[in-house]
């Protein structure tokens, strides 16, 4: 390898070292390069696997997933859109489950905004507070064991008692979305998610790009299984075939 290819390479693995993710335009400008030049070093890093492929930049191998607190900087503008794109698909709801994650707690402020006269039953201790805000939104929250990272119960307190109801639609999370369906790094969420998914007439999974060709240790539910993805980008030829094949509808946020 030549030797500025290799400091720049050295330098974008320095950059993830601060950021779980970056865009190729950032990397370009701050590496003074062609965003073309920025692309062939993702696609080598990638098949060395130091890095992962996203639509439109890089993220850290999934070994594990940042903390709840670390997410919610990341993605802004995706996540705002999705969850802006949600709300007239479940406007007539009076009844919903809410996942925790980054991009739910987008959807529930959106939820807070523009819903009234529901109740949402959630893990989430964020979900919980951001829809605190509108008093005609009845937040019932799960017990559980206390989980730091991710600001939500789990265990089989919190499995046992979601059993217990059944809700209009799931609005669910996922750490990656591979193939063989969406995936979460965190085992005991996961759990939690798949007794959502059972407990909800319909399910709808809420996911940016980064999510895409991801895989988790526990794949919550099958595609079969959902109804809907919510999403910003359209997924590749895999996922996307996979989607189709298994009559998951796509939510592309504009």
């Amino acid at each position: 390898m030549r030797p500025a290819k290799a400091a720049r390479q050295a330098k974008i693995l320095d950059e993830l070292q601060h950021a779980p993710s970056l865009r190729v335009v950032d990397l370009a400008q701050r590496l003074n390069v062609s965003t073309e030049t920025i692309r062939r070093d993702l696609d080598e890093m990638t098949g060395r696997g130091e890095l992962n492929r996203t639509y439109g930049g890089a993220i850290r191998p999934p070994a594990e997933e940042p903390a709840v607190s670390v997410r919610h900087a990341l993605f802004v503008g995706e996540r705002s859109r999705i969850a802006r794109a949600v709300i007239p698909s479940i406007h007539d709801a009076k009844v919903l489950m809410i996942g925790s994650g980054a991009t739910t707690v987008h959807l529930a402020r959106r939820i807070a905004a523009t819903m009234r006269d529901v109740t949402v039953i959630t893990h989430s201790f964020g979900v919980a507070t951001v829809l605190s805000i509108n008093p005609t939104i009845r937040v019932v929250l799960a017990p559980g064991d206390y989980h730091p990272t991710e600001g939500a119960t789990i265990g089989a307190h919190a499995v046992e008692f979601l059993g217990r109801f059944q809700a209009d639609v799931a609005l669910i999370g996922a750490s990656g979305l591979g193939t063989s369906g969406p995936s979460e790094a965190l085992i005991d969420v996961a759990a939690v998610y798949s007794a959502m998914c059972r407990s909800a007439a319909r399910r709808i999974v809420v996911a940016d790009h980064s999510k895409f060709g991801q895989t988790y240790p526990a794949v919550y539910a099958t595609w079969a299984e959902i109804d809907t993805l919510a999403t910003d980008a359209a997924p590749g030829r895999d996922l996307g075939d996979c989607l189709r094949r298994a009559s998951v509808k796509i939510l592309l946020a504009p």
